[in-house]
């Protein structure tokens, strides 16, 4: 009894998708513009995005001159939002807000342009073309509306993508320490340090620096090292200075050390030769 009811229970599902598919074909193939939009705003309400937008796109073209264009081309866009076509959706709430600069939705078109774009970031190890895009129309976008609604997750995102961009600096500093490249990695550590002085990775980076530069002067001629040891002293000077209490202390301290002792051994020979 149960098995047939199960039966019925799925076959009556079945009928009612067919039933369903065939109101939307015919819907499809329908030249009532004013029957298509009021189907594809029912399909919007009821989060069935990709038919939403299938219905809009055909009604589109025919609503430009009535009231009802503004807001059929605002759902269009945000169909694609919701359908993660994010490079889709940045095109068209673009070109909602430059055909509708002074609609209800413009901000919300804007914010959702720069969110799309921003949906669209690549992971920090891949090319940050759209990451740097999609910041630029953030900041855009908070110093357009300050107070907007949208405010706090504008600035999280930004945040966010800032956070992302310099883990992106930061790899590619320290992949010249990893490839023990040490001249080359003081210098793009540095440049890292003074271009993000805010970032997370800040205080590895100057930890790194330090190494560097220390490894490096291990690996001079003599006559340079005392230069170099010097420098490496200089930057565990500033390391301590914004770390003082960092993660990488110990290490930085026992680097300091072995530098200083690394330098009383390049004075020793002067004194002997003194002492003569």
């Amino acid at each position: 009894m149960k098995k047939g009811f199960s039966h019925i229970i799925v076959l009556i599902g079945i009928l009612l998708l067919t039933a369903g598919c065939s109101n939307y074909q015919k819907l499809l193939k329908s030249t009532n513009v004013d029957e298509k939009y009021a189907a594809a705003l029912k399909y919007y309400e009821k989060e069935d995005y990709y038919r939403a937008n299938q219905l809009l796109n055909d009604v589109l073209p025919l609503l430009g001159g009535r009231p009802e264009g503004e807001r059929a081309r605002f759902l269009f866009a945000h169909t694609h939002f919701m359908q993660r076509e994010f490079l889709l959706s940045a095109y068209q709430f673009q070109l909602f807000y430059e055909t509708y600069p002074r609609s209800e939705f413009a901000e919300e078109a804007i914010f959702l342009y720069a969110k799309s774009q921003y949906m669209s970031s690549p992971g920090y190890e891949q090319d940050q073309s759209t990451t740097v895009t999609a910041l630029e129309s953030l900041l855009e976008f908070q110093a357009r509306f300050p107070t907007s609604q949208f405010a706090e997750e504008t600035n999280n995102m930004i945040n966010e993508l800032n956070v992302k961009l310099d883990r992106k600096s930061f790899d590619s500093a320290r992949l010249y320490y990893q490839l023990r490249y040490y001249k080359s990695a003081v210098v793009s550590l540095t440049n890292f340090i003074n271009e993000h002085a805010g970032s997370p990775y800040s205080e590895e980076a100057a930890f790194l620096r330090l190494d560097a530069q220390y490894r490096f002067a291990l690996e001079s001629v003599v006559s340079k090292q005392q230069e170099r040891f010097t420098e490496a002293a200089d930057f565990y000077l500033a390391f301590i200075d914004l770390h003082p209490q960092g993660k990488f202390l110990r290490d930085a301290e026992k680097i300091y050390e072995n530098t200083l002792s690394e330098l009383d051994k390049l004075k020793q020979p002067t004194q002997v030769s003194q002492g003569n």
